[in-house]
């Protein structure tokens, strides 16, 4: 075994002292030959910068329509009664749980757990005048919500005042539709737990808009009490749990599992949930549409270190007949020209990730307006957002590509015969 491990380091060794000397050979060959290296380096920043922007672009909506979703309707966290989100729809009497209870305090005394807030919900008929259409209700507590439904924009009027008021706030589709206004009254209707009917008279206290259009059109809100008397019951239908943060989400719904012991809840991350799907449809497209910058960033950068490196080797033919009459081996030939790909990959790279950085700030600072994507209300600024996952996909296509690239040139160079080679350069 020892034997065996001065071997690998003594290999190691060797390897680690030719690699120093093929690299600095080749950033000597890439620095020599400016003009033509600069062409290919030019080629490779220019697609990395692409890459950075076209990836940084679809980032910023992914990290802003997830947090919007995350604070304004769902948290990151959903605690519910099991077999709520298959059956809840059909009989939603039958999956409530206590507002109050040992599980929930415990939750609450997680340190990664910024609040908790109760959700009933519910759906009936809202009243105007001679208007009636249908709404999904969510009764809320309206002092645990300002943080969970940070991202709840209030269009007019006001948000929630307390938790027992007679009031209610409507999405801007649902305003629209029944031609509410802020400060009127209307009157809802539903079932209740008793299979009676319940109805109560409430004052349009303000009017919302989050950032799925479709929920909007039917949604309506009105503090717990108000919906618990409603609906004639004292029980909710889930806890919301907010984070601190969305990266905590994994490593705490573990935790919660395995410390809560209630074999009777169900823990749903934010992403498993309906009210996600528009974001993981959303994610799933724009990851295509980068998969597609990549590959023609990767075609760009092969043939343009290609055709740089072939047009090394056939000017540089003496050189080569030279170094392999001196001893150098077709192997050594072809890892030096290897390594100058790669040299070449990097510089570019660290070229395009500079540029890159900056454009993105610069863009980010002036904005990039856009209009209201299919499924939202509302248009808004974008900007780019570039993460140290995608200067590390960067790197690893630039360099990775250029490693591809030289392959076909330096394999040329390794074959050439070494008297052919020396009589080139007469």
């Amino acid at each position: 075994m020892s034997r065996l491990r001065e071997r690998l380091q003594d290999w190691f060794d060797e390897w680690k002292k030719t690699a120093r000397l093929d690299y600095w050979l080749a950033l000597r060959s890439v620095t020599r030959q400016g003009r033509r290296s600069a062409i290919g380096l030019v080629a490779i920043a220019a697609g990395v910068v692409s890459m950075l922007l076209a990836a940084g672009f679809f980032e910023w909506n992914y990290n802003g329509q997830r947090e919007a979703t995350i604070r304004s309707r769902i948290g990151h966290i959903e605690v519910v009664r099991k077999g709520y989100m298959d059956a809840g729809a059909a009989d939603p009497f039958g999956y409530l749980i206590p507002e109050h209870s040992p599980a929930r305090k415990l939750i609450e005394t997680f340190p990664q757990v910024d609040t908790l807030a109760p959700r009933l919900s519910f759906n009936g008929l809202i009243s105007l005048g001679e208007s009636t259409i249908s709404f999904l209700g969510e009764g809320v507590d309206p002092d645990r919500e300002k943080k969970l439904s940070g991202a709840l924009t209030i269009l007019q009027g006001q948000n929630l005042s307390s938790s027992d008021a007679k009031e209610v706030i409507l999405g801007q589709g649902l305003a629209q539709t029944l031609g509410a206004k802020v400060g009127q009254n209307v009157v809802l209707l539903t079932n209740t737990k008793s299979r009676g009917i319940g109805a109560v008279e409430v004052r349009v206290a303000g009017i919302f808009s989050t950032v799925t259009k479709a929920y909007d059109d039917y949604a309506l809100r009105l503090p717990l009490r108000t919906a618990q008397q409603l609906l004639k019951t004292d029980g909710v239908h889930m806890w919301l749990v907010l984070l601190h943060e969305t990266s905590q989400t994994d490593s705490t719904l573990e935790k919660m599992r395995e410390k809560v012991g209630d074999d009777s809840l169900q823990f749903v991350p934010w992403y498993d949930t309906a009210a996600a799907d528009l974001y993981n449809k959303t994610v799933e497209l724009f990851s295509r549409q980068v998969f597609v910058v990549k590959v023609m960033i990767a075609i760009i950068i092969i043939l343009s270190i290609t055709n740089t490196m072939t047009t090394a080797v056939r000017e540089r033919t003496a050189e080569i007949g030279t170094c392999m009459a001196l001893g150098d081996t077709r192997r050594t030939v072809m890892r030096r020209f290897l390594a100058e790909g790669v040299v070449m990959g990097l510089a570019g790279c660290i070229v395009g990730v500079i540029a890159g950085l900056i454009l993105a700030r610069v863009i980010t600072a002036i904005g990039i307006p856009m209009p209201p994507p299919p499924g939202m209300a509302q248009g808004y600024i974008a900007g780019i957002l570039v993460t140290p996952r995608l200067v590390f996909d960067a790197v690893v296509l630039s360099v990775v590509t250029a490693f591809i690239a030289g392959l076909y040139p330096a394999w040329k160079a390794s074959r050439l015969e070494i008297v052919d080679a020396l009589r080139h350069a007469r």
